[in-house]
């Protein structure tokens, strides 16, 4: 399990220069003027962990298999996006099919890139872009309503549970707030995700900044920091100029290119450790000879779902999970130290998943 993002943000504020560097590509056209990205760019890339190499050292695995993640390039959204403007809606039903938001804000003044709204305003730069994503919201339940109302007055129960879901989102949109700020149950979850709302995903806005500011932000980045910590998003600092230099160097020479300009590692990994807290992710392994693998799951998952993972017959057949904690596997130097240590624990059906978590599944064929 992964996760898919799709980064959007106005014209020229970094957002295809932010993809070319975490893909490591240069298949999105990073240009100075709006709707350089007709079609949306896909890219895998892996997830940075130094915890896998070396559990691989130790495990002398032949291979390393990282976890990926997806990212979006998605066409810049401008004033009146939801309405036809611009690229229009063709860009945001590319949205409805990531699982979160990478917002990408312009906190940088540079006299030569243009700004679609004339002026450097990263809050107005956001407003705008929410804006467009709730009018879009807000004509697509409204015209679900009235179909819904007429099978719930008939007395059909899941018309009427899923008119009640959307008439609390509609109540929120109309006060110019986002759909994921909406109240449900547990139980209303999967219906909610349903609706296949633009607003509902969670938000990581990235702050594209220039070089400088690069490693603590600016007063722009503050500003959107703030915003962020109010709406229960989370927010980042990156210089996309930075990462895109970055991506084209040789692995060997690029320690010392961070080293140079302040930066302890790559804003990617920033930008994925970000994502993964926002989507309540976390990461298992397996390590043996043939491989080292790192496998990504939900917080909260039980053994037998994150065995299904890996295939579907191991959930089925599940017996249990040796497990080992990372700290435990590494101080007592692999899987044979740690069962002498009595650091090996078998875990059942009942065992929910620790992030850092060496398992290996047990299951019946």
């Amino acid at each position: 399990m992964g996760f898919k993002c799709g980064i959007v943000g106005l014209p020229n504020v970094g957002k295809s220069t932010l993809f070319n560097a975490l893909t490591q590509t240069a298949a999105a056209q990073a240009a100075n003027y709006p709707f350089c990205t007709i079609e949306p760019n896909v890219g895998d890339v892996a997830v940075p962990d130094a915890r896998l190499d070396t559990l691989a050292s130790i495990g002398k695995s032949q291979v390393i298999i990282p976890t990926r993640i997806t990212f979006v390039d998605i066409a810049g959204i401008v004033r009146g996006a939801s309405k036809g403007e611009g690229l229009g809606n063709q860009f945001l039903a590319n949205i409805r099919e990531v699982d979160a938001i990478v917002h990408v804000v312009r906190c940088f003044e540079d006299g030569d890139i243009t700004h679609v709204e004339g002026k450097v305003d990263p809050l107005a730069d956001i407003e705008t872009i929410e804006t467009e994503l709730m009018l879009a919201d807000l004509d697509s339940l409204e015209k679900r309503v009235v179909s819904l109302e007429k099978k719930a007055r008939s007395g059909d129960k899941d018309s009427k549970e899923q008119l009640a879901l959307i008439s609390k989102a509609l109540v929120l949109l109309q006060e110019g707030k986002p759909a994921r700020l909406t109240q449900r149950t547990a139980e209303e979850e999967r219906s909610f995700q349903m609706l296949q709302l633009l607003t509902s995903k969670p938000v990581l806005y990235v702050c594209n900044v220039e070089e400088a500011s690069a490693d603590k932000g600016n007063a722009f980045s503050a500003r959107v920091f703030a915003r962020a910590a109010e709406e229960g998003a989370r927010a980042c600092v990156v210089s996309a100029k930075i990462e895109s230099e970055i991506a084209v160097m040789p692995a060997d020479e690029q320690a010392d290119f961070l080293e140079a300009v302040g930066l302890p590692e790559p804003g990617l990994n920033r930008v994925i450790r970000e994502g993964y807290a926002l989507l309540g992710l976390i990461t298992y392994f397996t390590v043996g000879p043939k491989e080292a693998r790192a496998w990504t799951v939900s917080k909260g998952t039980k053994a037998p779902a994150a065995a299904g993972v890996i295939h579907t017959d191991f959930e089925k057949g599940f017996i249990r999970a040796e497990t080992i904690a990372y700290a435990d596997y590494t101080a007592l130097n692999g899987e044979a130290g740690a069962r002498d240590g009595g650091k090996l624990r078998l875990e059942g059906k009942e065992y929910v998943v620790a992030d850092g978590d060496v398992l290996h599944f047990r299951f019946a064929n």
